[in-house]
């Protein structure tokens, strides 16, 4: 038998045994659930190398790539005396995370523009009552009270535009209410953005007010502007929460998820940039949501709670809502907030697939070519059945020995999905592709045959002859002779000499 070797320098990692109330599905955070399963196999259909990528923190969320790929803006609540989430970029290259909001208030909703010299987040840090609301809040967790989380719709919430090291924010949005969920069109001219600013624009009626107070998302729309904030205009009209707005790679088009007007379901659309052609593109009856286009725009992956209330999970459909849409993830808890990268060849998520429940974001290889076959789509020219390699530019690590990274290498290298590592087993081929990854990812050179995997023979295994005898004594209840003992007879004797052990 032929096994495989890695042939560079590494260290040892130790072998360790290792409902939401939907208001703002860009943030649902459902409530702690005890995982009963491990991940289904049947998941790895479509996301290879699914690992945590965000471990700081209480939890993290919403990820979103820049557009060369070597950074990610996401949120996360980790500030001392701040319990609300702020903005963090990292950057995959250097391994590291810098926060990139003031660190007062609420933050939410970040992107980086296509130029990559700014960025772009929500925020209600101008609130002159923000860091009351924060010592508000420290107190009520402190006191051991619980409420049913939900999504505040501040009217205090407006789009800033920074540096990008979020240095100088600008206030591009400067309206009542609440305005949030932004994203850069691909040439970075546009804003497309949600905004529940009609309910604080004009004298609603009475029936409209009662509504209001119930559901401040029930005038959410979706609305389009200039980098800069001028040129706002309206998209959509509809009542109930039009939100969560994407552009196609192309520029072209937009998706985003509507709720009904109770808020009891929601499903995903489309639409030109300008408005027109708006086309719903599911009927599954729940709550879908936090759609995002694969670059291609052929399709659309996005978290729907069809599997139960509380346990969100992954799909995709083709963009023209002509298949019907396919699972992707398979593992108890919410599964939500999906991106890919520019290239398409990763995926990012929102899971509280973690050990203590917590929310964080995720990263796995996607399968584009699986995909398209499970909808019926016409494959890419040059695409791959399974993407094999871990992408350089996705899996970041400090200069320095860190305890994140560890962390990261020994929580995959422990998972269920490498089943044990046996020496030949599919968990272990896994295993030496991730390492020999990494050594290419690391700069290190390949030794040998000049490749970071090379072959050798080893023993698998070893069976004992029927006829073995020791004196007296019964084979495999009084004695048996160890794997690597060799084979012959030796003359009855009351002492003999076996060797030292060892053969050079």
């Amino acid at each position: 038998m032929q096994y495989r070797f890695l042939a560079s320098l590494f260290v040892l990692l130790p072998c360790l045994l290792a409902s939401p109330a939907v208001a703002h599905p860009e943030d649902v955070e459902p409530a702690a659930q005890q995982l009963t399963q491990a991940p289904a196999a049947a998941e790895t259909a479509l996301i290879k190398n699914a690992r945590q990528l965000v471990f700081g923190g209480k939890r993290s969320g919403e990820g979103y790539f820049s557009a060369d790929g070597t950074r990610m803006i996401f949120q996360s609540e980790r500030e001392p005396n701040n319990p609300f989430y702020q903005m963090y970029v990292l950057d995959f290259e250097a391994g590291e995370t810098q926060r990139v909001s003031p660190g007062v208030g609420k933050t939410t909703c970040g992107w980086i523009h296509p130029n990559g010299q700014t960025l772009m987040y929500s925020s209600t840090h101008a609130d002159p009552a923000s860091v009351q609301l924060q010592r508000d809040e420290i107190a009520f967790r402190a006191s051991g009270q619980t409420r049913r989380y939900s999504w505040d719709y501040d009217p205090q919430y407006e789009i800033y535009v920074a540096d990008a090291q979020g240095k100088n924010p600008v206030n591009i949005t400067q309206t009542m209410g609440y305005d949030a969920e932004g994203a850069y069109s691909p040439d970075g001219k546009r804003i497309v953005f949600a905004s529940n600013r009609e309910a604080y624009q004009r004298k609603l009626t009475p029936e409209e007010q009662t509504v209001f107070e119930r559901d401040k998302a029930y005038f959410m729309d979706i609305y389009t502007m200039n980098a800069d904030g001028s040129d706002v205009r309206r998209l959509t009209t509809t009542p109930g929460y039009d939100g969560g707005p994407f552009y196609s790679a192309d520029g072209k088009k937009i998706v985003w998820r509507r709720f009904s007007e109770g808020g009891e379901t929601a499903e995903i659309f489309t639409m030109n940039v300008d408005g027109s052609d708006q086309k719903q593109i599911t009927r599954m009856g729940v709550l879908s949501w936090a759609p995002f286009f694969h670059p291609s725009g052929d399709y659309v992956i996005f978290g729907s709670n069809r599997q139960g209330f509380q346990n969100f999970e992954l799909y995709i459909v083709d963009s023209h809502g002509q298949k019907e849409p396919v699972r992707v993830t398979y593992t108890e808890g919410f599964d939500s907030l999906p991106t890919f990268s520019p290239d398409g060849t990763q995926l990012s998520w929102t899971s509280n697939r973690t050990t203590d429940h917590s929310s964080h974001i995720f990263l796995g290889d996607w399968d584009d070519a699986e995909a398209r076959r499970l909808l019926g789509l016409p494959r890419v020219k040059g695409s791959t059945p399974e993407v094999a390699h871990i992408s350089a530019s996705q899996v970041p690590t400090h200069p320095e020995i860190h305890a994140d990274d560890l962390r990261r290498h020994v929580t995959y290298l422990a998972s269920p999905e490498l089943e044990g590592r046996l020496t030949g087993s599919a968990g272990e081929r896994k295993a030496t592709t991730y390492l020999a990854s990494e050594f290419q990812r690391m700069g290190l050179l390949p030794a040998g045959d000049k490749s970071y995997i090379q072959a050798f023979a080893f023993q698998a295994g070893a069976s004992v002859d029927a006829t073995s005898k020791l004196g007296s004594l019964r084979l495999d209840q009084d004695w048996r002779p160890l794997a690597f003992s060799g084979t012959g007879t030796i003359p009855s004797s009351e002492v003999v000499f076996a060797g030292y052990g060892i053969v050079a």
